[in-house]
């Protein structure tokens, strides 16, 4: 076991290169859900604002 986890010597290199990868995928799959918030937050808002012009204009 400890021979893989020294991965031949460069142990140093291959497991920082693993951290960062997982952290970046985990970082994208939250990026992915705030963005989605995000736009169906503006969206609303949006619909709001439509909605409420056309009450005027029926006014």
């Amino acid at each position: 076991m400890h021979e893989f986890l020294s991965m031949g010597g460069y142990a140093q290199y291959v497991w920082p290169a693993y951290a960062l990868f997982f952290v970046m995928l985990i970082a994208d799959y939250l990026a992915a859900g705030t963005r989605r918030r995000r736009v169906l937050k503006e969206l609303r808002g949006r619909m709001a604002r439509q909605k409420a012009r056309e009450a005027r204009r029926r006014s």
